[in-house]
């Protein structure tokens, strides 16, 4: 999804945030806003939410951005601010978190019948995403939608890589098992 050029310039930008660059964040922002709100509607549906959590994420990055040390990709950095962030912002909550229900494209055909093929997909798996523990189902997310690596995702939660794997394993048997009835239809 995003190379290493985007991650390069990311780097830049973060310097210059560090240095106190308001020019460079407001491009950092404009360029993460889109891509943490999607990840974060994985968590919570709660639009006002979703945008108080991407700006606290955003503040964060503006005054610690002289501690990113480019260990990982910038990306990486920002979402395991965003995910950290929106841990304690969903926990705080009285209210019941929905998940997303748009996560994965598979189809690549044209035409009404394969949108409203790749429509049931979208909802049949964001139907069977909200039935898997919350850890399992950001692994999903991450991996999937965000494109990430198991390590970029290991980094992002905080967790050995082998831990991402064992998430993913068992979120994708989970999968397997909530979707069997969606493709015995398509056979």
């Amino acid at each position: 999804m995003h190379g290493g050029t985007v991650d390069a310039s990311d780097a830049q930008l973060i310097s210059a945030v560090a240095e106190g660059d308001k020019h460079a964040f407001e491009l950092l922002y404009h360029s993460y806003f889109p891509r943490l709100t999607r990840f974060l509607q994985g968590m919570t549906r709660n639009a006002q939410l979703i945008e108080e959590i991407v700006n606290d994420t955003m503040l964060v990055v503006w005054n610690k951005a002289y501690s990113f040390d480019r260990t990982c990709k910038p990306s990486t950095w920002v979402f395991a601010i965003a995910y950290r962030t929106a841990c304690k912002a969903v926990r705080a909550l009285d209210e019941p978190v929905e998940a997303d229900p748009g996560l994965l494209e598979a189809c690549t055909e044209d035409g009404p019948e394969h949108e409203l093929g790749r429509h049931r997909l979208r909802h049949a798996v964001g139907a069977a995403l909200e039935h898997l523990p919350v850890a399992q189902a950001t692994v999903v997310r991450l991996a999937y939608h965000h494109d990430m690596g198991y390590a970029d995702i290991a980094a992002v939660l905080d967790c050995p890589v082998n831990t991402v794997k064992t998430r993913m394993f068992h979120a994708r048997q989970r999968l397997k098992e909530l979707l069997a009835g969606y493709l015995e239809e398509k056979v």
